[in-house]
């Protein structure tokens, strides 16, 4: 019997406080961000083999690079994420083998504003923890992808995605200097959690985007002293505390004008978070019935997320079928990080 190492993590949804979770806000102010993952998710596969190769492909891409084991593995490309976490890995907890395939699937593209790629980090991570045995946590696990990501890499972005790809469910962050970060999950009811649900539309404005550049400036402006941008940045901190004690008190009617009180100030972080085309949507929702809505993750494109109570979803839906994109449905889920074994027989 042969075995696959196999692993899933969950996206997520930004309901509040985006961007204070990057440095050097969060080390200077301290950030805080309310999220909660849902049922899109990023998936990963190792199995063992013995031809001397080591075989990275990612099925959302369509692409495969195959390396020697004697190769030096380049950190260029789509597949960086994976090539990167598996030198990461076997310089930190070195392994030997005679040949391995890396397989990953994300449910959602690159720059959507979901937390895609440290998802995807996560996901690997995990896997490797299912084949070694390492004796890593749940904040071990967060904090080693956000290391790899940030610091291996040197790839811009925050601390968010790693930590809600890990621990799964609705989560309070709060972010401090030397890399400090703690996670306080919410009990939300379930009556809650479903009202949540029908109202909330989630749209791939079909535009992915480099998030890299937006959070560089958001950066500098923090560095420089920025004072609209770090203005805007300690309004979208206060909304994620507006958030967390509307969904504890199940004061869903809120959700909106917290979705509008966040969307206004959040534009002011950064010149590229919103556009033309994202306000032209966001006009159309909220024309046929939002309440309110915001733009995911570091803005410029990918998902937004609309807050349409009683039946308004439907006629916002439909509304925003003009433009190129499309309704993801989605859950919440409860759990992150998920590792396994598969067994199966070669040949079959």
């Amino acid at each position: 019997m042969s075995k696959i190492f196999r692993s899933r993590a969950p996206l997520r949804l930004g309901l509040a406080g985006g961007g204070t979770d990057v440095s050097p806000y969060s080390d200077i102010y301290g950030g805080a961000i309310l999220n909660a993952t849902i049922s899109l998710f990023a998936y990963v596969d190792i199995e063992k083999t013995d031809d001397g190769k080591i075989y990275f492909t990612a099925k959302d891409y369509e692409k495969t690079e195959v390396y020697k084991l004697e190769d030096e593995i380049d950190l260029h490309g789509n597949l960086n994420l994976l090539k990167g976490v598996y030198k990461k890995i076997m310089a930190d907890f070195p392994f030997k083998h005679h040949g391995i395939k890396i397989t990953s699937y994300v449910q959602a593209p690159p720059g959507s504003g979901l937390g895609s790629s440290s998802t995807l980090v996560v996901a690997l991570i995990g896997a490797f923890v299912e084949m070694l045995n390492l004796p890593l946590g749940e904040y071990d696990i967060a904090h080693y992808a956000y290391e790899i990501e940030r610091n291996y890499l040197s790839l811009a972005g925050g601390k968010q995605d790693q930590y809600a790809a890990t621990f799964g469910g609705f989560n309070y962050m709060e972010f401090y200097k030397d890399d400090k970060t703690i996670v306080n999950p919410l009990r939300i009811k379930p009556e809650y959690v479903y009202e949540l649900e029908k109202n909330i539309v989630l749209f791939y404005t079909s535009k992915s985007r480099q998030s890299a550049n937006i959070i560089k400036e958001q950066v500098e402006n923090v560095k420089s002293n920025n004072a609209t941008s770090i203005d805007a940045m300690h309004h979208i901190k206060e909304q994620s505390l507006m958030m967390k004690e509307a969904l504890l008190k199940g004061q869903l009617h809120k959700i909106g004008e917290i979705f509008k009180f966040g969307h206004l100030h959040k534009q002011k972080m950064a010149s590229k978070i919103s556009n033309e085309h994202l306000e032209n949507i966001y006009a159309e929702a909220i024309k046929n019935g939002a309440t309110g809505g915001k733009i995911s993750g570091a803005g410029g494109g990918g998902f937004m997320i609309f807050y349409c109570p009683r039946t308004t979803r439907y006629d916002v839906i439909k509304s925003l079928s003009k433009f190129e994109g499309k309704t993801i449905p989605f859950l919440f889920t409860e759990h992150g990080l998920t590792s396994w074994t598969s067994s199966f027989r070669k040949g079959m």
